[in-house]
């Protein structure tokens, strides 16, 4: 079990067609409230839409790569913790990764030794090619020996007053595409046994929005860290 310095820096990559400004709540809070150095992964729309192929995802981990080598030269461990919201946290498992990917190794389980996952579809029965690539060549906590993997799940009542129209309107259709089951429960977007990814330190919050499309609070909401951030420090 890797020990993990709860002052080492932090880098955030964030969600599909989610820009590094939905993120400013949850690095303040981190640097306000525990005076952390967070950085956000700099992503446009333009960026997201290119994911659908294997170099849109060189794209973004190239730069979460620099940024973690950036970091490490300031963390008193040497080591970064990694935080990944929905596809961010698919992303980040396979940055962990020693095998060749798009013409690059980047084997950073050598650098990270934290993984937070915020409502990742980590598991599904229907996924995306590529999403299904991480989960078949890094399977639940591959790299559990030098990595600490968190898992933070939602459950919003698609009839409560916290639940978005939208989300209301779409999450059966969401959780039928992805688990095959319309009545799960789930954050409006990803159902509950797609964000828990197997073996991994698990945190469901109960009243908790995908993102802010999806409710009132979400996993990047004060209201939300300040739920799920210590729950990821004490279990170390």
């Amino acid at each position: 079990m890797p020990d993990v310095n709860p002052d080492q820096p932090i880098l955030i990559l964030g969600g599909f067609l989610i820009t590094e400004e939905a993120y400013t709540p949850l690095a303040s809070w981190l640097q306000t409230n525990h005076g952390l150095t967070v950085k956000v992964v700099p992503s446009s729309k333009i960026d997201w839409f290119l994911t659908s192929w294997r170099f849109g995802w060189k794209r973004l981990l190239d730069r979460v790569d620099r940024i973690v080598h950036e970091l490490k030269a300031q963390s008193p461990t040497g080591k970064v913790t990694l935080i990944g919201h929905s596809s961010g946290g698919v992303m980040l498992r396979l940055y962990l990764g020693d095998k060749s990917f798009a013409g690059r190794i980047y084997s950073g389980y050598r650098h990270v030794n934290r993984l937070v996952m915020l409502g990742s579809p980590n598991q599904a029965v229907r996924a995306t090619a590529l999403r299904a690539l991480v989960d078949r060549l890094y399977p639940g906590c591959t790299f559990s020996d030098y990595v600490d993997y968190v898992s933070v799940a939602g459950i919003l009542d698609p009839n409560g007053e916290d639940a978005s129209w939208f989300s209301r309107n779409s999450f059966q259709i969401s959780y039928e595409k992805i688990m095959c089951d319309a009545d799960a429960l789930g954050d409006g977007l990803v159902p509950l046994d797609s964000a828990i990814l197997l073996n991994s330190k698990r945190f469901v919050l109960e009243n908790t929005a995908h993102a802010g499309l999806f409710g009132r609070y979400w996993y990047g909401s004060p209201a939300c860290i300040e739920k799920w951030w210590p729950l990821v420090v004490q279990a170390n």
